[in-house]
């Protein structure tokens, strides 16, 4: 889920510049701050807002714009919003879910990016977008039918957009949206579209079944087959 639940070419990655020392910010009510630290690959220092309960409640429902453009290298797709992602307008904006840290340690970003810089995507060839538009506190919130209108939305998206690639970030949705009850991770045989299908597991920190090292594996998995190297891809 975009937030709270569980669902480059090399030269673009292996080539992004080195980010450079930031002195911490001072601290200000109501927002948090990290100070990076050279070759930690921790995001750089930035306060960014933390909704309020009432702003999240106020989120339900509500829906955030697709990180996307034509001929992407890999397009994610998360299950849908969380109400931190809907409040924010960031994909995978929660604390505590590991989509970003996933990415960065699977090789897609050449440093962790806070989801606030989810707009250097595109220029590495990634993009964003959810199988149900709608946000809700839990995926398990929507029903069958909306995951299945959802994947036929996507279908057209990805019909539209041409990404390589495509990366469902969560086993269960994928199995109900498409009708494949026993899908499993990795590369599928089939195609969306045009494009190839893989199947990544649910970032979410109550997906207790992957540590973020695990995890990462799994994101640097679909990397490598991005990148064309024998035994990679179906």
């Amino acid at each position: 889920m975009t937030g709270d639940q569980p669902p480059r070419p090399e030269r673009r990655a292996a080539h992004g510049r080195s980010p450079s020392p930031s002195r911490p910010e001072p601290a200000t009510p109501g927002r948090t701050t990290k100070p990076f630290r050279p070759g930690s690959a921790e995001p750089r220092s930035r306060p960014y807002p933390r909704p309020s309960r009432e702003e999240l409640a106020a989120a339900a429902d509500k829906t955030i714009p697709d990180l996307i453009a034509v001929g992407l290298d890999v397009l994610f797709v998360g299950i849908n919003p969380g109400l931190w992602s809907a409040a924010t307008g960031w994909h995978f904006a929660r604390p505590g879910n590991r989509f970003w840290p996933a990415l960065h340690r699977g090789g897609f970003t050449p440093r962790l990016l806070h989801p606030s810089e989810q707009g250097e995507l595109p220029a590495l060839g990634l993009g964003i977008t959810n199988m149900v538009a709608r946000a809700s506190a839990r995926a398990d919130e929507l029903t069958a039918d909306e995951l299945v209108d959802g994947a036929r939305r996507l279908t057209d998206k990805v019909a539209r957009h041409r990404p390589r690639w495509v990366a469902v970030v969560g086993v269960t949705a994928y199995r109900i949206g498409f009708a494949r009850p026993k899908a499993g991770f990795g590369p599928q045989p089939e195609q969306l579209a045009d494009a190839r299908l893989w199947v990544l597991p649910n970032p979410s920190g109550l997906n207790a079944h992957y540590t973020p090292q695990t995890l990462g594996a799994a994101f640097a998995e679909l990397h490598s087959a991005t990148l064309g190297r024998a035994g990679d891809t179906p």
